[in-house]
């Protein structure tokens, strides 16, 4: 309502203004007109000397005449401009194609961030997954059947501590690596593994060599 209102007070200046302007450019305009009039006649009489032939070719040049203005002073800004509009909504929507791929990236890493922070130690904790691990293995294949077990631990960027175990099985059952997965699976601690290559046993056709790489991920924090 309040735009209505404000539209109509709008209007109503704009047609009270006009009168006052075509009063202040009155003087102008006859002043221009009177000093035209005596060219103007001059050329009038001249055109009405003019052969009819002549006065064709005259009307034929200044139809060309004004389709040249017309084109340079019209047509041509006018297409300037419209091209000038169309790569600029074209620039927004590639600005816009481009700020949706940037969200769903977020949303993406954003889930990932979430799903890793799930499975991080908190600060300061050591996961001791190198006896965990041992345990495991000499509970589902023996003792014998490890054939090494080496530990490591480095920094990562942000913050982190990353745990490995390398772990080299040697002539173990089907069963039995079964029974290994879902045991480091089942674990509390939140354990990936990153590497995982099964092997047939040079002298056996029901046993296996397994090289598998456990991991644990931390937080940085003292007093582990």
């Amino acid at each position: 309502m309040q735009a209505r209102v404000r539209q109509l007070l709008s209007q109503s200046r704009l047609t009270a203004l006009w009168p006052r302007l075509k009063s202040a450019c009155e003087p102008y305009y006859a002043r221009a007109r009177e000093a035209l009039a005596p060219h103007l006649g001059r050329a009038a009489g001249w055109y009405e000397k003019r052969e009819p032939r002549e006065k064709l070719m005259l009307r034929v040049l200044g139809g060309v005449a004004a389709v040249i203005v017309v084109y340079n002073f019209v047509y041509v800004p006018a297409r300037d401009w419209h091209d000038d509009l169309a790569d600029r909504v074209a620039t927004r929507q590639h600005q816009v194609i481009r700020l949706r791929g940037m969200m769903r990236n977020y949303q993406r890493l954003r889930l990932e961030l979430t799903s890793t922070q799930k499975r991080t130690l908190p600060g300061g904790k050591d996961p001791a997954l190198f006896s965990v691990l041992e345990m495991i293995l000499t509970n589902s294949v023996g003792r014998a059947k490890i054939a090494s077990i080496t530990p490591s631990e480095h920094s990562v960027p942000g913050g982190f501590e990353q745990y490995t175990v390398d772990v080299k099985l040697t002539e173990i059952a089907l069963a039995q690596i079964v029974d290994t997965l879902y045991s480091v699976q089942s674990l509390n601690v939140p354990v990936t593994i990153s590497n995982f290559q099964v092997h047939q046993h040079a002298q056996g056709s029901h046993s296996f060599d397994v090289d598998l790489r456990c991991m644990a991920l931390g937080k940085t924090g003292q007093g582990r």
